[in-house]
Formats: structure tokens, C-alpha cells, sequence
């Protein structure tokens, strides 16, 4: 028999996330031994929950969420975006510039979908979220890195990116707050950013989901604030993270600027959302309650918040390692700490974590599975209580001991 073959256009896809390190956590799941997973964002399992009045308006809408909904979200969870927008300053927002999705993640494949013809080239932060590099080739298109500076905080290398545009160069994606470095740009950063994708012509894709989640002093500025009118930006956000509502998948994607010339786009992206039918009908009723309500997430970020506290625990203690060195988090949920080569002599940052994670039992995700160029770095969820963050970071502590050795 002939054997059944995954489809070509596979073949260069990743997302390492998810890939054959979680394979290796459940093999050694059903073996019997507990894995703490620290492998990727997800708040439910360490404690979070979703704020009361979110689940009791979502209960409430139950006798009427049971129908498809308009495929671009039901009209007060997108009024709600909307307004949402014009209060940060973008007047200009419309209800009919807002589509509601199951979660970012599935609205970045949409968009990507309506707007990629083989061989565009989209600009793509390195490091990244491996969705947009993945969901990018899926689509026929080349997603072409530029680099984020470690020593700058890791902000974007505004010299980088323009020595990479080509005349097949479409459209840059911005992710701001940054997973999963934890920077937060700076109001000249993004300007910057802005001002290329200006002067040659492409469109701004805005990954702002932990828009929210910032520490200390940081600010966090809309991509498409400086777009203005004469730039396409498209603004991605959602419940997930802020809310704690990651399994609920609601999200949106709002344009912005010339969108007279943007139609023939909109109108594919039109046919994709209705190609799905909609998003969760259920979990759309819970976004104009966690837009209007009370902002519990300002409880998680202050000083003693869980959020602020257990990623500045994990920077200080990734920095007491010899050999690792951290740049402070100023928001998201994670860290990406620095192996230095001349101490940890790495050749397989995958290989590396696996080795982690059959010693310590600890799942963490190697750096080149965000499109990092060196084999040198991994990601830290800070998602665990303090407690449970120093028993983690003093098991890997433990293992590098060991490696140094």
C-alpha cells in the first residue's frame, strides 16, 4: 500500500513550542514522572483564573451563543474593540475594522493567508513567536529575520531591517511587548519601526497581545498610533493572557490607515472568516466584559503581583548562574536567558534541553525555536508561584553545575 505523506507544503514548517520536546515530556509523563512545564504561556495550569464577572456573563449568554455568529464577531464584542482603540488615541476606529478570531494565532493564519503570494518576503523578528515564521511559509512566503539587539535590550536593529528590505519585502511584524524576550519598546523603537515600513511601502502587522502585562515604568505605544492614515497596520490582540482565558481563544485583529487601498486585501480576509464560519460564539460574549470591566491584571504587574514578582525572581536568580546572563523582563510572561558559549560549549540548543529535561524534569524551550540565529539561549515561562520558580531555577541551576563540569 502506498504510504499516506504529510503535505509538501509542510516541509520547512516548525514550531518547536509544541515539537519533539513536549514528545519527550509526555514519554516521560507516562513513564510516571511529573514535569513541570515551563514550555510555553499558558496560565490556567499555575493558578490564574479568569476574572468572576467574565465567566458569568459568558454563562449568562449561553441560551443565545448556540447559533453561528457573524464571521466577523458579534457587533458588541467588536464595538467593544473598537472603543477599546478610540480611547488610546485611534478616533478613527470602526466597528467594520474589527475581526474577532479564535485567539490571535488563528487570525494571524488568516491574515497571512489573505495577504502572502509564493516567494513575499515578510519581515520577522528574531527572536519571534514561531507561529508568524511558520504560518509565513505555510502560506508560500519567506519570512526574512532581522535582529533584535540583546545588548540594547533587545530591541529591534532598525539598521538591520533596512539592509534586509528587497523589492519583494511586503510587510514587517512588530511583537510588542516581545515574546520572548520581555522587552518593551520604546516610544522612538516603535516610530522607528513605523518610519520604514513608511518609507518602503509595506504593512504593518502589530503582534500586541501582552499590551497589558508591563513592569515597573514601561509603556506600552500601538504600532498604529504612528501608522497614521497613510500606513496599513494591523493591530492583533486578545483575552488570553491579560484575562487568563487561554483555552477560551478570543482574539482580534483591528486595521487601521488607508483602507481604500487595502479593500481587495479585506475583502479576502472577508471570504477566509467566512470560509470558518466564526469564532467561539460563547467566548466572544466575554470581550466587552474584560474591555469595560474592572482591569484586574493591574493586580498582577504592580509591586507583589505574581506576574512582576516571579519574573524579576527568575531574572535575579537566571543571573546568579555562572555562565547565564539576563536581560530584566520589562513585560510579557517570560525570560530568555543567555548560555554564554565560552562556558557551555552548546552545538544542539535542542539536544541541550532534552538533556534538561530527563535530569531535572523541567520543560523549558530552546532558543532556536524562536528563530534565534545561535544555539545559545532558551525560554523561561514565569508562570509558577515563587516557590515553585526557585525549585525550577534551582534544578536548572544544578544541571548547568553539572554541564559546566
Amino acid at each position: 500500500m502506498r504510504a499516506i505523506r504529510q503535505s509538501k507544503k509542510l516541509q520547512n514548517v516548525r514550531y518547536d513550542v509544541r515539537g519533539p520536546i513536549l514528545e519527550e515530556a509526555q514519554r516521560l509523563e507516562a513513564e510516571g514522572h511529573k514535569i513541570l512545564k515551563l514550555n510555553i504561556g499558558n496560565t490556567a495550569p499555575f493558578g490564574f483564573e479568569a476574572p468572576e464577572a467574565i465567566l458569568a456573563d459568558m454563562k449568562h449568554h449561553l441560551h443565545h451563543a448556540q447559533g453561528y455568529s457573524d464571521s466577523r464577531g458579534i457587533y458588541s464584542a467588536r464595538t467593544a474593540v473598537a472603543q477599546y482603540y478610540q480611547s488610546r488615541g485611534l478616533r478613527e476606529t470602526l466597528v467594520d475594522d474589527v475581526f474577532i478570531g479564535n485567539g490571535v494565532s488563528e487570525l494571524i493564519s488568516m491574515v497571512l493567508q489573505a495577504f502572502v503570494d509564493d516567494g513575499n518576503e515578510i519581515l520577522v523578528p528574531a527572536p519571534d513567536y514561531p507561529l508568524w515564521t511558520g504560518a509565513v511559509t505555510l502560506t508560500g512566503g519567506k519570512a526574512v529575520h532581522y535582529l533584535c539587539d540583546e545588548e540594547n535590550g533587545w530591541n529591534p536593529d532598525l539598521a538591520d531591517i533596512e539592509s534586509k528590505i528587497t523589492e519583494n519585502t511586503h510587510a514587517i511584524v512588530i511583537i510588542n511587548p516581545n515574546n520572548p524576550t520581555g522587552a518593551v519598546y520604546s516610544e522612538d523603537v516603535v516610530k522607528g519601526l513605523v518610519d520604514i515600513a513608511r518609507r518602503h511601502n509595506l504593512v504593518v502587522m502589530a503582534d500586541e497581545i501582552y499590551e497589558k502585562i508591563l513592569f515597573e515604568d514601561a509603556v506600552h505605544h500601538h504600532a498604529a498610533t504612528y501608522a497614521g492614515d497613510d500606513v496599513l497596520c494591523l493591530t492583533f490582540s486578545g483575552l488570553s493572557k491579560a484575562y487568563r482565558v487561554c483555552g477560551y481563544r478570543a482574539g482580534w485583529v483591528m486595521i487601521s490607515g488607508p483602507k481604500h487601498l487595502a479593500a481587495d486585501f479585506l475583502e479576502g480576509l472577508t471570504l477566509l472568516a467566512n470560509m470558518r464560519m466564526c469564532a467561539n460564539v460563547p467566548a466572544q460574549h466575554a470581550i466587552q466584559t474584560a474591555l469595560g470591566g474592572y482591569q484586574s491584571i493591574q493586580e498582577l504587574i504592580g509591586p507583589e503581583g505574581r506576574f512582576y514578582e516571579q519574573s524579576m525572581l527568575a531574572w535575579r536568580m537566571l543571573n546568579d548562574i555562572p555562565g547565564v546572563s539576563c536581560v530584566k523582563p520589562m513585560g510579557s510572561l517570560y525570560t530568555f536567558p543567555k548560555l554564554d558559549p565560552e562556558v557551555y560549549p552548546i552545538e544542539n540548543d535542542q539536544d541541550f534541553v532534552i538533556d534538561l529535561l530527563r535530569a531535572k524534569k523541567i520543560l523549558v524551550t530552546h532558543g532556536t525555536g524562536f528563530n534565534w540565529v545561535k544555539p545559545d539561549h532558551f525560554r523561561l515561562v514565569t508562570l509558577p508561584d515563587v516557590d515553585m520558580l526557585e525549585e525550577a531555577i534551582g534544578r536548572i541551576g544544578d544541571f548547568l553545575e553539572d554541564y559546566r563540569s
